[in-house]
């Protein structure tokens, strides 16, 4: 009996599914985005699915009358990595780690992988590089392979085999954009291919409660390629992130079922793998000697932690008619408002300058707390005038030109005292009760008074 195939189009950007192609997503609106993927019968699936066939169907239940039990999480060597997945690795679940090539994905899923084989049995699935390659860099990596299993396929259902007669706990496929299933049209890497492979990969690790870490290929946006509903379908989605220039890489998740996301992991790229930098706050302050203008030091919060970044900022006379905004690690955005803010309330014009704000260390900071930071920078620049190196800024600057409080006020100031900070300008509204032993804190309400301490 021939197997009976569904046709239907699904949005790249937001997953939404449709039975005929039409020329603009009504969810999102975007235009062009529509691919057709086909997707196996209710029946077909069941047969091909371990396990599936069997399923009865749940009956609803009242939330009190549901056993709940605490999670035993798999904790790994990498303290970094078990901090982004939110303590550790849940089983069952399915995380999807992107980045982009060479930044060091199969590398720290190698390395981690082989660290866990000593305890847990761990099936290492390669569909880009054959058996071979990845022992040489297992053996470059000087990482111990006594009791790791590899694989090379590409054909989901020989590894759903294969995993059954190995039974591992932890399981690596790398990557979701080789695989493909054989009554799926298309060749592997589309959009039928990585959305069917995913799902078929996700009922098995939660029907035998296997934990598998998914590697996927990103985009020149720096998304993870492949159909949006791909990041629906897995548990956890993290990205490692590095620039080619430097050595240290940050991992970050952006979603997380099992913990808080935007937590950040940092490691540095050596010749035997990922090496966690626990203090990686140490790291980014690795200040010259000589003061310079146009540095501040603040404290981000990434995840549960705080962290100390260095901003610099350039201000230079425009040779041309539009004077250039360029920054690395910040919102391009928000920087013209923040400067808008300077001009309107302080009186401070930059309108014929070019402005370049930098993050130090390749650092990606999200949130609000840096306004105020910021400025300190530029006009540290724009006059020529160093600011103490013993001071920290933070806090969100108001279009009225306000400041406002920022998240961990407290413990942001415990991590700068702990790295020998003596000076602090922050929100009113954030000034803790009593003070901090060996810190001077100056509080502000409005970016006037913030200059005025400066």
């Amino acid at each position: 009996m021939a197997k009976k195939i569904k046709t239907s189009f699904v949005c790249t950007q937001c997953g939404a599914e449709y039975n005929q192609w039409q020329g603009q997503c009504k969810v999102c609106h975007e235009w062009n985005v529509l691919k057709e993927f086909k997707i196996l019968s209710a029946s077909i699936r069941k047969q091909v699915t371990t396990g599936y066939a069997g399923e009865v169907r749940n009956k609803a239940l009242l939330i009190n009358d549901i056993e709940l039990s605490e999670v035993s999480r798999i904790i790994s060597k990498q303290q970094e990595f078990d901090r982004v997945l939110g303590g550790g690795i849940v089983p069952g679940s399915v995380v999807l780690i992107g980045g982009d090539p060479g930044v060091g994905k199969s590398s720290i899923l190698l390395q981690i992988s082989c660290e866990l084989s000593e305890t847990y049995p761990v099936l290492y699935v390669t569909g880009e590089e054959s058996l071979q390659q990845v022992a040489m860099r297992a053996k470059r990596m000087d990482l111990h392979v006594s009791s790791i299993k590899l694989l090379a396929e590409t054909d989901v259902e020989a590894i759903i085999v294969a995993a059954e007669n190995e039974k591992p706990k932890i399981m690596v496929i790398d990557s979701i954009q080789t695989m493909q299933l054989a009554e799926i049209s298309g060749a592997a890497g589309g959009v039928s291919q990585v959305r069917e492979t995913a799902a078929f990969i996700t009922r098995y690790a939660k029907q035998n409660n296997v934990m598998i870490f998914l590697v996927g290929h990103v985009t020149k946006s720096g998304e993870v390629a492949g159909p949006r509903v791909l990041e629906h379908i897995v548990d956890t989605v993290i990205f490692l992130e590095g620039n080619s220039d430097s050595r240290f890489r940050t991992l970050r998740a952006i979603k997380n079922r099992f913990g808080a996301v935007n937590e950040l992991g940092v490691f540095a790229m050596t010749d035997k793998g990922m090496k966690q930098i626990k203090n990686p706050s140490a790291i980014f302050l690795s200040r010259g000697d000589e003061v310079s203008s146009g540095s501040i030091v603040m404290v981000v919060w990434e995840g549960s932690r705080p962290l100390l970044v260095e901003i610099q900022a350039l201000v230079d006379e425009s040779p041309y008619g539009a004077p250039k905004r360029v920054t690395v690690g910040l919102d391009n955005n928000r920087i013209a408002m923040l400067l808008a803010v300077l001009h309107r309330h302080a009186g401070i014009q930059v309108s014929d300058q070019d402005v370049y704000v930098n993050v130090v260390g390749g650092v990606k900071v999200n949130e609000t707390s840096a306004d105020l930071a910021v400025l300190a920078a530029v006009m540290s620049s724009l006059h020529n005038k160093p600011l103490s190196q013993e001071l920290i800024i933070f806090g969100e600057v108001g279009l009225a030109g306000e400041i406002r409080p920022v998240l961990s006020g407290q413990e942001r100031l415990f991590e700068a005292v702990k790295h020998g900070f003596k000076k602090a300008i922050i929100p009113q509204a954030n000034m803790p009760k009593g003070g901090i032993s060996g810190m001077e804190i100056y509080p502000v309400t409005s970016l006037q008074q913030a200059l005025e301490f400066m």
